[in-house]
Formats: C-alpha cells, structure tokens, sequence
C-alpha cells in the first residue's frame, strides 16, 4: 500500500515537511533559468540539441554507446522489456522491485511476458537464488530471457548492491543467454554512497537508466542507456509507446543543470536519512532499518498505533510520509534540511506522547509548538 492524503483538503495544514517520496522536488529558480534558455528542436526527428548533448553525456557516464532521453523511469522499463523480450518470454526479478509491484502488471498488459519473483532480503536476490530457478530451454515453459535488478532498492530499504554480486548475477545471466537489465532510478544515490563510478557499477548491465526526476531534482524525464542496436529498438517502443516528444530540450536542460549541481550533494541527503534514522531509533516501540542512501523505513507496530493512523497523525501536523510495503517510509530529498529532520522528530514524539496519554488526536496541528 501507498498512502497519500486526499489533496486540497481544507481540514488539513499545508505541507511543510514533505517525506513523501524525491519525486517531490521542485525544480529552482536556477534550473528554472536553465530551462527558460534551453536551445530546442523536434526531438522525435532527433534535432533537439539540447537532448542530443544529455543523452550523449548520459551514455559516457554510464560507459554505453548509445542513449535516449524518456519522459519517465517506468516507461524505461516498460520499453526495455518490450525490446528485450517477446511475448510468453520470462523476467526474472527480485519480487519486491518496481517492475512486479508498482508498474500496474504493465509487462504482462503490453508484452505479454511474465515475471517470476525472487526471493531475498533488502530488495536483493543472491546469484545462487538465481542460479536455482535457470533452466535449460524447454518447449513446455516460458523462455526466460531477462534478468532485471532495482539499484538501489525501494521496498528494500534503498539498499545498495555489493558490486560483487552485480557481477557475478550479470555473468551467470550472460552464461545462460539472458539479457541484463538495470533499473537505476536511484542509481546515482548508489554511486555516491558507495564511491563507485556509474560505469563501474554498471559495466554488466545490456540496458541501464537513470532518474533526473528524484533526487537530482528535475520536473521530469530519464535516460536510458545500452548499444546502439538496443537503443534502435527502444526508440521503436518509445514511438509506438507514446513517448517521443517535441521541443523536450526545455526539460533536458533540467536535467544537464542536475548532472552540473545535484550528484555530489546526494550525501547530504544521506546525511540526513541517517539523522532521521537514528531519531526515530530512539523512542520506544518503533523500529528502525539502517538506511544506506535516502530511504529510511520504519516500523511503529511496537507503539500501538497503525501505519495510517501515524500517517494521518503527522499529516495532520503537516508532515508527509509514504506507507509502502507495510511499512512506514521517509524520503529525505533536496528540498529537505536538517532542521527539518530536527522537527519531524519533535513532531513524531508528540504524536506518540498523546497516543500513550489516550489524547484524541482528529484536529490539524500545524506545528509541535503551536
């Protein structure tokens, strides 16, 4: 489940602290600017220079031939099944990642192909939890023919893959005829956090994208990246999908002012999930996963008190936060800074103080000091 208020509710404060997800950022003045001045052209004939020059950065980066520029992450995934595998094929992912549990079955509705889930903590599957459910072709099952890790992982916490089994997964696929694919929609996060290289972590991967819509802070769009004949392929699904676009270079610059200002300060972020972490670690009945990057997931089973009725205790405060995977979850993002953490833990004690005190708790509070 995903919880998210009703919206204009006017019983409601406005939002002050928003926890709920990076995708709540808002683009600034300055990439605003960037924006206003972008050079522009039609990219679907391929003649906006300004999405030219993004998705041949995104390409180096990344160590791939060739790039696109996508409106959105999910429709990365969406076309790289589509390019990677035909109807009755398999992909096999971890069974709590993107593309099983929040892309609407679209995989299925649009490919025809299944997914078969993983098993593992932390969002991740072990190279021996692959290697159990490979088979030799038979004409009686599915042909599986891609392999598909999140990096990092949502529902698992924004855990980071150990490059190790990144390499060791992307091999024992290739082995076995499968293709690789990456969806990188944190990845950056995964870079800074563990002072690899993108193209370091990806160097096995057939298809990977990233996210200039989370924590680098644009409106909008991802690019993905592989060979040049994958990339062919993909720009089929891209036309047929909807997805080409005009004079898309006004968001591209978005996203080169992200790649220019918003990578190395993705520690601050992680500065400050810990900060939260550590916070709520602290009060009696809630427990705490580590983050490792942005994301901190928390459990309040201990307090008494439900995922909802904690998420509507703080909205009500004017506090936003996500229930995903039955757990509650924070986003720290660059519209977010310490003190803000500072308050969210005063707010969180309140809430938790007037629940032990049996306070009704149905009225708007805008702030833990009035």
């Amino acid at each position: 489940m995903v919880y998210a208020p009703v919206p204009d509710d006017p019983s409601l404060p406005p939002i002050r602290i928003n926890l709920f997800s990076d995708t709540q950022t808002r683009p600034c003045r300055a990439m605003r600017q960037a924006m206003a001045d972008a050079e522009v052209g039609d990219e679907q004939l391929g003649a906006d220079p300004t999405v030219n020059s993004l998705c041949d950065r995104v390409a180096a980066l990344l160590g791939k031939e060739a790039a696109l520029f996508m409106p959105s992450g999910t429709i990365c995934n969406i076309a790289a099944t589509l390019a990677h595998c035909r109807a009755g094929d398999e992909i096999l992912a971890h069974e709590t990642s993107h593309i099983v549990s929040l892309e609407g079955c679209t995989h299925a509705a649009l490919g025809g192909v299944q997914i078969r889930p993983l098993p593992g903590s932390n969002g991740q599957f072990t190279p021996d939890d692959l290697s159990k459910v490979l088979r030799p072709p038979d004409r009686h099952l599915a042909r599986q023919t891609m392999v598909s890790v999140e990096h990092t992982t949502n529902l698992g916490g924004g855990t980071i893959w150990r490059q190790s089994t990144l390499d060791r997964i992307a091999a024992l696929a290739k082995a076995n005829g499968l293709a690789t694919h990456m969806d990188g929609a944190r990845l950056l996060n995964a870079s800074v956090a563990s002072g690899l290289s993108p193209r370091e972590m990806v160097a096995g991967w057939d298809s990977v994208w990233i996210d200039f819509s989370k924590g680098l802070g644009a409106p909008l769009g991802a690019v993905m990246a592989g060979s040049r004949g994958f990339i062919d392929e993909v720009w089929r699904w891209k036309q047929r999908l909807g997805g080409s676009l005009r004079q898309a270079g006004i968001c591209a610059a978005a996203c080169h002012y992200a790649l220019d200002h918003n990578i190395d300060r993705l520690v601050d972020d992680h500065i400050q999930a810990q900060q939260l972490a550590a916070g709520l670690s602290r009060l009696e009945g809630i427990h705490v996963q580590p983050p490792e990057t942005n994301l901190v997931f928390f459990d309040v089973a201990g307090t008494g008190i439900s995922n909802e009725e904690f998420a509507a205790g703080l909205r009500r405060r004017g506090v936003l936060m996500s229930i995903m995977g039955g757990r509650m979850r924070a986003c720290t993002h660059l519209d977010v800074d310490a003190a803000m953490i500072e308050e969210t833990l005063d707010i969180v004690r309140d809430l938790l103080q007037q629940h032990a005190a049996g306070v009704d708790d149905e009225r708007p509070v805008y702030s833990v000091a009035g």
